[in-house]
């Protein structure tokens, strides 16, 4: 199976399921501020199946997003009314191209981690900064790397169980090794869902690069952004040696 940042048919019919319980508690209050205060129109990068989105849209948010995933878009316009499905596109940001300019690009929940070459990460820095008004800002989240569980990895950890339907139970497993030379994760989700009398299982592989701090300001000096900061945590607190996130902030 070919590693890929296009999420397969299953993985988005289970993301809202898992995701609004293992992630949400950790980033939705920092980046639903965020848009809500942007002063101006806002993009979503990696929007997926619209976990800020939608209560974005609801709340009045003038925002658009784009998504590598044509699975995850699909279930993102279903909740979405007809005439408020010109605001979100099927889009590789190394790509990017957009009709008009905003006050604040974002890429929530490692999204810029599935950029594995330098030439693609270079690439959609420079996009999105043809996209941003003069002031305006990208803010992007990545995990600091866990040398720990680098060196040990996963081997078909349980880290979700539950049920998608009143008696329909599914888990998902997760493993992962770590190639530390290229500074690659290889992750496979490995999905088990009950369903027709049966038990189903699928699974899907994606690459995610890895990211230390002084490579990010590097990386950011070579585009046309300016890095405004690194943040340590969603609460945008110094980064330190107990930090578990980089949350970058970059301004045209």
């Amino acid at each position: 199976m070919s590693h890929s940042p296009e999420y397969p048919d299953f993985f988005a019919r289970f993301y809202d399921l898992i995701y609004n319980h293992v992630r949400s508690s950790t980033d939705h209050d920092y980046f639903m501020e965020k848009i809500l205060d942007a002063g101006g129109p806002v993009l979503e990068v990696g929007v997926g199946t619209g976990r800020f989105f939608i209560e974005a849209l609801n709340r009045g948010a003038d925002i658009d997003g784009i998504d590598i995933s044509v699975e995850m878009v699909k279930i993102l316009m279903q909740k979405l009314p007809a005439n408020q499905h010109h605001r979100v596109l099927v889009q590789d940001l190394c790509r990017l191209w957009m009709q008009r300019k905003y006050s604040l690009i974002i890429a929530p929940f490692r999204v810029f981690m599935h950029l594995v070459s330098v030439e693609d990460q270079i690439a959609a820095l420079n996009h999105i900064y043809d996209h941003l008004l003069p002031g305006g800002m990208f803010i992007f989240d990545l995990f600091v790397p866990n040398l720990k569980l680098l060196l040990e990895g996963l081997d078909n950890v349980n880290d979700f169980s539950g049920e998608y339907e009143p008696g329909k139970k599914i888990k998902r497993y997760a493993t992962m090794h770590a190639d530390l030379i290229n500074q690659i994760s290889h992750v496979t989700f490995r999905f088990v869902w009950d369903e027709d009398g049966k038990e189903h299982s699928k699974e899907w592989k994606t690459d995610l690069r890895l990211f230390f701090r002084y490579e990010i300001e590097h990386l950011i000096s070579r585009s046309r952004l300016s890095l405004e900061n690194i943040f340590g945590s969603f609460d945008e607190t110094e980064l330190n040696s107990e930090s578990r996130e980089f949350i970058v902030v970059c301004s045209r």
